[in-house]
């Protein structure tokens, strides 16, 4: 009887390697799929050619084959439009869920069974099971690695013959199996940021997508403090980037963001790091993304962006199929365009996009 066969996502980073060398040593038939959601362009800044360079060395590494797809136009359709139209919206807007929505568990797993592949597998750190016949989301064991936030969107049939080989491991441990099966990528860097900006600073990248729309700068009180190019450039508790500088008499503290007014344009910034504005123990979702809705109201744990510590929140349905989350303690610089993702101990339930704060 023939092994099962599994596509890996390739992406030319160390996770997806090890994913790939795991799968090979547990006997399935190993094939890739290197995924080119970006457009070269002249800037330099997209890697789009290097990483794929590291994908094949990996795949010739390992000894199995590698294909390439273009989803460029389908990422600028779904994922980087969406993103400029939120920013429009002075929303702060997240790409790797929609990312992994849209593009990797979708048009991927389509062209992976289109190749004849039985299942696909991604360097992700998280972790599926099986309840009652259905994939569950769960936490990877490195909580500073787990990933479940970015997958919390992506439709639960869509994680049938999905596999995560890095759920249980710890980002050294996956570090020391990429060195000792002599991969070539196992001291290469990790990436950060958003893909498609790259290395470069967010405000060039942006002006070349959207045109300048200034605004006031103001204090809590009204205050006029300065003139902002736009305030798809700013999020909240942002403390850099300001442009305000000096101000006789506020002293040499920082300014922070600790709100937006879009009717107005105003960007509104206080030199108070724990401004009440930024503070806030309740959030609603539009209609939320289920991958198992438990008896609500109930007690849960949110996470309202990647990293941040599980909080204890109270969880009740809206008319709109949204959720009002309560959390036990005030949660900094909750974010509008940014998603809550809820959990029940180990398992990710779903996410929703944040439409609103109160404190």
């Amino acid at each position: 009887m023939a092994a099962p066969s599994v596509m890996v996502g390739l992406s030319g980073g160390v996770d997806s390697a090890v994913a790939a060398w795991l799968l090979k040593e547990q006997g399935y038939q190993v094939s890739a799929l290197f995924m080119q959601n970006w457009a070269e362009d002249e800037s330099g800044y997209c890697t789009a050619a290097e990483d794929y360079q590291v994908a094949r060395a990996v795949a010739d590494e390992l000894g199995i084959r590698l294909h390439r797809v273009d989803f460029s136009r389908e990422y600028r359709e779904r994922v980087f439009a969406e993103f400029l139209r939120q920013l429009r919206e002075g929303k702060t807007p997240n790409p790797d869920v929609l990312c992994n929505r849209e593009i990797k568990f979708q048009p991927f797993v389509e062209h992976a069974r289109r190749l004849g592949a039985d299942s696909v597998a991604t360097g992700h750190y998280a972790a599926l099971d099986l309840v009652d016949g259905a994939p569950r989301l769960l936490r990877a064991v490195d909580d500073n690695k787990d990933q479940s936030y970015f997958l919390a969107g992506v439709g639960r049939e869509q994680f049938r013959d999905v596999l995560f080989p890095l759920g249980g491991l710890s980002k050294p441990e996956v570090r020391a199996l990429a060195a000792r099966a002599g991969l070539p990528n196992h001291r290469r860097k990790d990436s950060t940021g958003i893909c498609f900006i790259g290395e470069r600073p967010f405000a060039e990248f942006l002006a070349e997508h959207l045109p300048p729309d200034p605004g006031t700068i103001e204090t809590d009180a009204g205050e006029r403090l300065g003139e902002h190019r736009g305030l798809q450039y700013f999020t909240l508790g942002q403390r850099k980037g300001i442009g305000i500088g000096g101000r006789r008499g506020a002293g040499e503290t920082p300014w922070y963001v600790v709100g937006k007014d879009p009717a107005r344009k105003a960007l509104i910034v206080s030199q108070d790091p724990e401004h009440p504005l930024l503070l806030r123990d309740r959030v609603h979702t539009t209609a939320f993304h289920w991958l198992r809705r438990p008896e609500l109201p109930a007690a849960l744990s949110g996470r309202l962006r990647h990293r941040q510590p599980l909080a204890d929140c109270s969880v009740s349905l809206l008319p709109d199929g949204g959720v009002l989350a309560r959390f036990a303690q005030p949660q900094r610089a909750v974010t509008p365009g940014q998603y809550l993702a809820l959990y029940q101990g180990r398992e990710c339930l779903g996410c929703g996009e944040i439409s609103a704060t109160a404190g």
